[in-house]
Protein backbone atom coordinates (compact mmCIF):
# COMPACT_ATOMS: atom_id res chain seq x y z
CA UNK A 1 0.00 0.00 0.00
CA UNK A 2 1.50 3.37 -1.00
CA UNK A 3 1.34 6.56 1.09
CA UNK A 4 -1.73 7.97 -0.68
CA UNK A 5 -3.67 4.75 -0.11
CA UNK A 6 -2.72 4.77 3.58
CA UNK A 7 -4.08 8.32 3.89
CA UNK A 8 -7.27 7.68 1.89
CA UNK A 9 -8.11 4.58 3.95
CA UNK A 10 -7.73 6.56 7.17
CA UNK A 11 -9.80 9.45 5.79
CA UNK A 12 -12.74 7.13 5.14
CA UNK A 13 -12.50 5.84 8.72
CA UNK A 14 -12.55 9.42 10.07
CA UNK A 15 -15.63 10.76 8.26
CA UNK A 16 -17.93 10.60 11.29
CA UNK A 17 -15.43 12.55 13.41
CA UNK A 18 -14.96 15.09 10.62
CA UNK A 19 -18.72 15.74 10.60
CA UNK A 20 -18.71 16.42 14.36
CA UNK A 21 -15.85 18.89 13.92
CA UNK A 22 -17.73 20.68 11.12
CA UNK A 23 -20.75 21.23 13.39
CA UNK A 24 -18.62 22.73 16.16
CA UNK A 25 -16.96 25.02 13.60
CA UNK A 26 -20.34 26.28 12.39
CA UNK A 27 -21.52 27.13 15.90
CA UNK A 28 -18.27 28.88 16.80
CA UNK A 29 -18.33 30.79 13.50
CA UNK A 30 -21.80 32.08 14.35
CA UNK A 31 -20.54 33.21 17.76
CA UNK A 32 -17.67 35.17 16.17
CA UNK A 33 -19.86 36.71 13.47
CA UNK A 34 -22.36 37.93 16.06
CA UNK A 35 -19.55 39.48 18.10
CA UNK A 36 -18.36 41.43 15.04
CA UNK A 37 -21.89 42.58 14.26
CA UNK A 38 -22.85 43.41 17.85
CA UNK A 39 -19.74 45.58 18.19
CA UNK A 40 -20.26 47.23 14.78
CA UNK A 41 -16.78 46.45 13.47
CA UNK A 42 -15.88 48.68 10.50
CA UNK A 43 -12.69 49.35 8.53
CA UNK A 44 -12.12 52.31 10.85
CA UNK A 45 -11.09 49.74 13.46
CA UNK A 46 -8.18 48.65 11.24
CA UNK A 47 -6.44 51.97 11.98
CA UNK A 48 -3.21 52.13 13.93
CA UNK A 49 -1.59 54.08 16.76
CA UNK A 50 2.00 54.68 17.77
CA UNK A 51 3.76 55.98 20.86
CA UNK A 52 1.54 55.68 23.93
CA UNK A 53 -1.42 54.36 21.95
CA UNK A 54 -4.00 56.66 23.53
CA UNK A 55 -7.51 56.49 22.10
CA UNK A 56 -6.97 53.42 19.90
CA UNK A 57 -10.54 52.58 18.84
CA UNK A 58 -9.42 49.43 17.02
CA UNK A 59 -7.68 48.04 20.08
CA UNK A 60 -10.74 48.74 22.22
CA UNK A 61 -13.06 47.11 19.66
CA UNK A 62 -10.84 44.02 19.46
CA UNK A 63 -11.05 43.58 23.21
CA UNK A 64 -14.85 43.88 23.11
CA UNK A 65 -15.02 41.21 20.38
CA UNK A 66 -12.77 38.85 22.32
CA UNK A 67 -14.76 39.45 25.50
CA UNK A 68 -18.03 38.54 23.79
CA UNK A 69 -16.61 35.48 22.04
CA UNK A 70 -15.01 34.16 25.23
CA UNK A 71 -17.86 35.07 27.60
CA UNK A 72 -15.68 37.55 29.53
CA UNK A 73 -16.46 40.77 31.37
CA UNK A 74 -13.29 42.25 29.88
CA UNK A 75 -10.17 41.23 28.00
CA UNK A 76 -6.62 42.36 27.32
CA UNK A 77 -5.55 41.51 23.76
CA UNK A 78 -2.11 42.90 23.00
CA UNK A 79 0.83 42.51 20.66
CA UNK A 80 3.02 43.51 23.61
CA UNK A 81 2.64 39.91 24.83
CA UNK A 82 5.43 37.96 23.15
CA UNK A 83 3.94 34.53 23.82
CA UNK A 84 1.37 32.57 25.76
CA UNK A 85 3.99 31.95 28.45
CA UNK A 86 4.53 35.72 28.72
CA UNK A 87 0.80 36.32 29.15
CA UNK A 88 0.62 33.58 31.80
CA UNK A 89 3.56 35.18 33.60
CA UNK A 90 1.95 38.63 33.54
CA UNK A 91 -1.29 37.16 34.85
CA UNK A 92 0.39 35.25 37.69
CA UNK A 93 2.43 38.26 38.82
CA UNK A 94 -0.72 40.40 38.60
CA UNK A 95 -2.83 38.12 40.79
CA UNK A 96 -0.31 36.95 43.39
CA UNK A 97 1.38 38.85 46.24
CA UNK A 98 4.15 37.89 48.72
CA UNK A 99 3.09 34.99 50.99
CA UNK A 100 0.20 34.05 48.67
CA UNK A 101 -0.01 30.47 47.43
CA UNK A 102 -0.43 29.30 43.85
CA UNK A 103 -1.89 25.81 43.48
CA UNK A 104 -1.71 23.89 40.21
CA UNK A 105 -4.29 21.07 40.13
CA UNK A 106 -3.12 19.62 36.80
CA UNK A 107 0.37 18.66 37.97
CA UNK A 108 3.48 20.55 36.93
CA UNK A 109 2.76 23.24 34.36
CA UNK A 110 4.48 23.52 30.99
CA UNK A 111 8.30 23.57 31.08
CA UNK A 112 8.55 27.28 30.16
CA UNK A 113 6.90 28.21 33.50
CA UNK A 114 9.49 26.37 35.63
CA UNK A 115 11.61 29.49 36.11
CA UNK A 116 8.55 31.74 36.33
CA UNK A 117 7.20 29.80 39.31
CA UNK A 118 10.59 28.98 40.84
CA UNK A 119 10.49 25.21 40.32
CA UNK A 120 13.84 25.92 38.67
CA UNK A 121 15.82 28.68 40.37
CA UNK A 122 15.59 32.18 38.92
CA UNK A 123 16.07 35.45 40.77
CA UNK A 124 12.98 36.91 39.07
CA UNK A 125 10.63 34.00 39.85
CA UNK A 126 7.45 34.06 41.92
CA UNK A 127 9.39 32.14 44.55
CA UNK A 128 11.92 34.99 44.79
CA UNK A 129 8.98 37.22 45.84
CA UNK A 130 8.03 34.72 48.59
CA UNK A 131 5.06 33.42 46.63
CA UNK A 132 4.42 29.79 47.50
CA UNK A 133 3.72 27.04 45.00
CA UNK A 134 1.98 23.70 45.42
CA UNK A 135 0.72 21.16 42.91
CA UNK A 136 -1.72 18.28 42.87
CA UNK A 137 -1.24 15.69 40.18
CA UNK A 138 -4.05 14.25 38.12
CA UNK A 139 -5.28 10.72 38.82
CA UNK A 140 -6.22 8.60 35.80
CA UNK A 141 -6.46 11.72 33.63
CA UNK A 142 -8.88 13.45 35.99
CA UNK A 143 -8.65 15.78 38.94
CA UNK A 144 -7.77 14.45 42.40
CA UNK A 145 -10.95 15.80 43.94
CA UNK A 146 -10.25 14.53 47.45
CA UNK A 147 -6.80 16.10 47.65
CA UNK A 148 -8.11 19.37 46.17
CA UNK A 149 -10.86 19.53 48.79
CA UNK A 150 -8.43 18.64 51.56
CA UNK A 151 -5.95 21.34 50.49
CA UNK A 152 -8.60 24.05 50.15
CA UNK A 153 -10.08 23.15 53.54
CA UNK A 154 -6.75 23.23 55.37
CA UNK A 155 -5.07 26.37 53.98
CA UNK A 156 -5.73 29.58 52.10
CA UNK A 157 -5.04 29.35 48.39
CA UNK A 158 -5.00 32.59 46.37
CA UNK A 159 -4.91 31.23 42.81
CA UNK A 160 -5.73 27.83 41.36
CA UNK A 161 -4.11 27.21 37.98
CA UNK A 162 -5.49 24.67 35.49
CA UNK A 163 -3.48 23.89 32.37
CA UNK A 164 -5.95 22.35 29.95
CA UNK A 165 -3.53 21.16 27.29
CA UNK A 166 -1.17 18.33 28.11
CA UNK A 167 2.13 20.10 27.41
CA UNK A 168 5.05 17.69 27.14
CA UNK A 169 3.31 14.98 29.15
CA UNK A 170 1.49 11.72 28.48
CA UNK A 171 -1.74 12.74 30.21
CA UNK A 172 -4.97 13.59 28.45
CA UNK A 173 -5.94 17.23 27.93
CA UNK A 174 -8.79 18.61 30.05
CA UNK A 175 -12.24 18.96 28.47
CA UNK A 176 -14.70 21.71 29.34
CA UNK A 177 -16.93 19.16 31.11
CA UNK A 178 -14.09 18.28 33.49
CA UNK A 179 -13.28 21.96 34.03
CA UNK A 180 -16.93 22.64 34.90
CA UNK A 181 -17.07 19.74 37.35
CA UNK A 182 -13.92 20.68 39.26
CA UNK A 183 -14.95 24.35 39.46
CA UNK A 184 -18.28 23.31 40.96
CA UNK A 185 -16.46 21.25 43.62
CA UNK A 186 -13.97 24.04 44.37
CA UNK A 187 -16.74 26.58 44.88
CA UNK A 188 -18.40 24.37 47.52
CA UNK A 189 -15.34 24.98 49.69
CA UNK A 190 -13.89 28.32 48.60
CA UNK A 191 -15.92 30.93 46.74
CA UNK A 192 -13.09 33.50 46.72
CA UNK A 193 -10.15 31.58 45.28
CA UNK A 194 -9.21 32.80 41.80
CA UNK A 195 -9.48 30.05 39.17
CA UNK A 196 -7.10 30.74 36.31
CA UNK A 197 -7.09 28.64 33.14
CA UNK A 198 -4.20 28.19 30.72
CA UNK A 199 -6.39 27.87 27.64
CA UNK A 200 -3.62 27.55 25.03
CA UNK A 201 -4.40 25.15 22.15
CA UNK A 202 -8.01 24.74 23.34
CA UNK A 203 -10.01 27.66 21.92
CA UNK A 204 -12.83 26.67 19.53
CA UNK A 205 -12.12 22.96 19.94
CA UNK A 206 -15.37 22.82 21.92
CA UNK A 207 -18.28 25.26 21.92
CA UNK A 208 -17.91 26.66 25.45
CA UNK A 209 -15.21 28.80 27.01
CA UNK A 210 -13.98 28.00 30.55
CA UNK A 211 -15.38 31.40 31.58
CA UNK A 212 -18.85 30.13 30.71
CA UNK A 213 -18.51 27.32 33.27
CA UNK A 214 -17.24 29.43 36.18
CA UNK A 215 -13.54 30.19 35.63
CA UNK A 216 -12.37 33.67 36.67
CA UNK A 217 -9.65 34.33 34.12
CA UNK A 218 -8.26 32.57 31.03
CA UNK A 219 -5.05 33.07 29.08
CA UNK A 220 -4.01 32.13 25.56
CA UNK A 221 -1.68 32.93 22.66
CA UNK A 222 -2.55 34.55 19.34
CA UNK A 223 -0.02 32.42 17.45
CA UNK A 224 -2.16 29.48 18.45
CA UNK A 225 -5.90 28.99 17.90
CA UNK A 226 -7.44 32.45 18.20
CA UNK A 227 -4.94 34.13 15.89
CA UNK A 228 -6.22 32.04 13.01
CA UNK A 229 -2.73 31.86 11.48
CA UNK A 230 -2.98 35.57 10.61
CA UNK A 231 -2.08 37.44 13.82
CA UNK A 232 1.73 37.76 13.72
CA UNK A 233 2.15 37.71 17.51
CA UNK A 234 0.39 38.55 20.76
CA UNK A 235 -1.78 36.91 23.40
CA UNK A 236 -4.87 37.57 25.50
CA UNK A 237 -6.03 37.57 29.10
CA UNK A 238 -9.81 37.52 29.57
CA UNK A 239 -12.22 37.20 32.45
CA UNK A 240 -13.48 39.25 35.39
CA UNK A 241 -13.02 42.96 34.90
CA UNK A 242 -11.02 43.57 38.09
CA UNK A 243 -8.62 40.72 37.30
CA UNK A 244 -8.05 41.91 33.73
CA UNK A 245 -7.37 45.40 35.13
CA UNK A 246 -4.68 43.97 37.42
CA UNK A 247 -3.09 42.20 34.46
CA UNK A 248 -3.20 45.39 32.39
CA UNK A 249 -1.45 47.33 35.15
CA UNK A 250 1.24 44.65 35.29
CA UNK A 251 1.74 44.59 31.51
CA UNK A 252 1.92 48.37 31.15
CA UNK A 253 1.97 50.82 34.10
CA UNK A 254 -0.16 50.89 37.27
CA UNK A 255 -2.66 53.69 36.77
CA UNK A 256 -2.48 53.51 32.97
CA UNK A 257 -3.33 49.87 32.37
CA UNK A 258 -5.49 49.26 29.30
CA UNK A 259 -5.44 52.91 28.24
CA UNK A 260 -1.97 52.62 26.71
CA UNK A 261 -0.28 50.29 24.26
CA UNK A 262 0.15 51.21 20.58
CA UNK A 263 -1.15 48.74 18.02
CA UNK A 264 1.42 49.58 15.33
CA UNK A 265 -0.74 48.34 12.46
CA UNK A 266 -1.75 44.96 13.92
CA UNK A 267 -5.50 45.57 14.41
CA UNK A 268 -6.65 44.20 11.07
CA UNK A 269 -4.55 41.05 11.46
CA UNK A 270 -5.97 40.33 14.93
CA UNK A 271 -9.56 40.90 13.80
CA UNK A 272 -9.11 38.85 10.65
CA UNK A 273 -7.37 36.17 12.71
CA UNK A 274 -10.20 35.62 15.16
CA UNK A 275 -12.66 35.79 12.25
CA UNK A 276 -10.84 32.91 10.54
CA UNK A 277 -10.07 31.03 13.75
CA UNK A 278 -13.09 28.66 13.88
CA UNK A 279 -12.32 27.40 10.37
CA UNK A 280 -8.56 27.13 10.96
CA UNK A 281 -9.11 25.24 14.22
CA UNK A 282 -11.43 22.90 12.32
CA UNK A 283 -8.65 22.16 9.83
CA UNK A 284 -6.14 21.59 12.62
CA UNK A 285 -8.53 19.21 14.38
CA UNK A 286 -9.16 17.21 11.21
CA UNK A 287 -5.43 16.83 10.67
CA UNK A 288 -4.99 15.72 14.29
CA UNK A 289 -7.75 13.13 13.89
CA UNK A 290 -6.34 11.91 10.58
CA UNK A 291 -2.79 11.70 11.97
CA UNK A 292 -4.06 9.71 14.93
CA UNK A 293 -5.77 7.17 12.69
CA UNK A 294 -2.90 6.88 10.19
CA UNK A 295 -0.26 6.31 12.87
CA UNK A 296 -2.50 3.93 14.84
CA UNK A 297 -3.00 1.92 11.64
CA UNK A 298 0.79 1.78 11.30
CA UNK A 299 1.08 0.28 14.78
CA UNK A 300 2.04 3.29 16.90
CA UNK A 301 0.49 4.28 20.23
CA UNK A 302 -1.47 7.52 19.85
CA UNK A 303 -3.32 9.86 22.21
CA UNK A 304 -6.05 10.88 21.71
CA UNK A 305 -7.43 8.05 19.60
CA UNK A 306 -8.97 9.32 16.38
CA UNK A 307 -12.52 9.06 17.77
CA UNK A 308 -11.86 10.32 21.32
CA UNK A 309 -13.41 13.56 22.54
CA UNK A 310 -10.82 16.31 22.15
CA UNK A 311 -9.98 19.28 24.32
CA UNK A 312 -7.15 20.74 22.23
CA UNK A 313 -5.52 20.57 18.80
CA UNK A 314 -2.50 18.55 19.99
CA UNK A 315 -1.91 14.97 18.82
CA UNK A 316 0.56 12.68 20.60
CA UNK A 317 2.39 9.92 18.74
CA UNK A 318 4.51 7.67 20.93
CA UNK A 319 7.41 6.34 18.85
CA UNK A 320 9.35 4.53 21.57
CA UNK A 321 12.71 5.44 20.05
CA UNK A 322 14.61 8.56 19.06
CA UNK A 323 15.12 7.57 15.42
CA UNK A 324 11.42 7.37 14.53
CA UNK A 325 10.63 10.58 16.45
CA UNK A 326 13.37 12.47 14.60
CA UNK A 327 12.44 11.10 11.16
CA UNK A 328 8.74 11.86 11.52
CA UNK A 329 9.44 15.39 12.78
CA UNK A 330 11.91 16.01 9.98
CA UNK A 331 9.27 14.83 7.50
CA UNK A 332 6.84 17.49 8.74
CA UNK A 333 9.51 20.13 8.06
CA UNK A 334 10.20 18.73 4.59
CA UNK A 335 6.46 18.92 3.86
CA UNK A 336 6.21 22.58 4.82
CA UNK A 337 6.02 25.62 2.56
CA UNK A 338 8.58 27.64 4.51
CA UNK A 339 12.12 26.37 5.19
CA UNK A 340 11.38 23.04 3.53
CA UNK A 341 15.10 22.61 2.82
CA UNK A 342 15.95 22.78 6.53
CA UNK A 343 16.45 19.56 8.46
CA UNK A 344 15.63 20.03 12.16
CA UNK A 345 17.85 18.32 14.70
CA UNK A 346 17.53 17.94 18.47
CA UNK A 347 18.98 20.97 20.31
CA UNK A 348 19.15 22.61 23.71
CA UNK A 349 16.16 24.92 23.40
CA UNK A 350 15.88 27.74 26.01
CA UNK A 351 13.39 26.90 28.77
CA UNK A 352 13.65 23.11 28.44
CA UNK A 353 15.67 20.56 30.41
CA UNK A 354 15.91 17.99 27.58
CA UNK A 355 16.98 18.46 24.00
CA UNK A 356 13.99 19.22 21.78
CA UNK A 357 13.41 18.59 18.09
CA UNK A 358 11.01 21.03 16.48
CA UNK A 359 9.58 21.28 12.97
CA UNK A 360 7.78 24.50 12.15
CA UNK A 361 7.78 25.57 8.53
CA UNK A 362 5.48 28.44 9.40
CA UNK A 363 4.83 31.96 8.11
CA UNK A 364 4.89 33.18 11.74
CA UNK A 365 7.87 32.09 13.81
CA UNK A 366 6.79 29.57 16.44
CA UNK A 367 3.18 29.47 15.26
CA UNK A 368 1.55 26.25 16.42
CA UNK A 369 -1.77 26.78 14.66
CA UNK A 370 0.25 26.23 11.50
CA UNK A 371 1.32 22.60 10.93
CA UNK A 372 4.14 21.92 13.35
CA UNK A 373 5.60 19.06 15.32
CA UNK A 374 7.97 18.89 18.24
CA UNK A 375 9.06 16.65 21.06
CA UNK A 376 11.64 16.32 23.83
CA UNK A 377 14.36 13.72 23.33
CA UNK A 378 13.40 11.59 26.30
CA UNK A 379 11.47 8.40 26.97
CA UNK A 380 8.98 7.41 25.59
CA UNK A 381 9.92 9.65 22.61
CA UNK A 382 6.60 11.35 21.91
CA UNK A 383 5.95 13.67 18.99
CA UNK A 384 3.43 16.45 19.66
CA UNK A 385 1.81 17.45 16.39
CA UNK A 386 -0.58 20.39 16.05
CA UNK A 387 -2.05 22.85 13.61
CA UNK A 388 -2.64 23.26 9.89
CA UNK A 389 -4.09 26.33 8.22
CA UNK A 390 -5.81 24.17 5.61
CA UNK A 391 -6.75 20.52 5.56
CA UNK A 392 -5.07 19.91 2.22
CA UNK A 393 -1.65 21.27 3.23
CA UNK A 394 -1.91 19.28 6.45
CA UNK A 395 -2.53 16.06 4.51
CA UNK A 396 0.48 16.75 2.29
CA UNK A 397 2.63 17.34 5.37
CA UNK A 398 1.50 14.11 7.00
CA UNK A 399 2.16 12.19 3.78
CA UNK A 400 5.75 13.47 3.73
CA UNK A 401 6.29 12.63 7.40
CA UNK A 402 4.92 9.10 7.05
CA UNK A 403 6.96 8.56 3.90
CA UNK A 404 10.19 9.57 5.68
CA UNK A 405 9.28 7.45 8.71
CA UNK A 406 8.67 4.31 6.63
CA UNK A 407 11.63 4.83 4.28
CA UNK A 408 14.06 5.04 7.22
CA UNK A 409 12.92 1.92 9.02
Amino acid sequence: MDIREIIEKAEMECLEEFNKIDKICMNNSLKVLKAFQNNNITDAHFSSTTGYGYGDIGRDAIEKVFSEVLGAEDSLVRSQFISGSHALTVCLFALLRPNDTLLSITGKPYDTLDEVIGIKENKSSLKSFNINYKQIDLINNDFDYEKIKETLSSEKIKVIEIQRSKGYSTRKSITIDKVAKVIEEIRKIDKEVIIMIDNCYCEFVEEKSPLEVGADVIVGSLIKNLGGGIAPNGAYIAGKKELVALAADRLTVPGEGKEVGPTLGINKAILQGIYMAPSVVRNALKIAVLTSKVLENLGYKVEPKYNDKRADIVQNIEFGNEKDLVNFTQGIQLGSAIDSSALPMPWNMPGYDDKVIMASGSFTQGSSIELSCDGPIREPFIAYLQGSLTYEYGVLGIMKAVERLLNNK
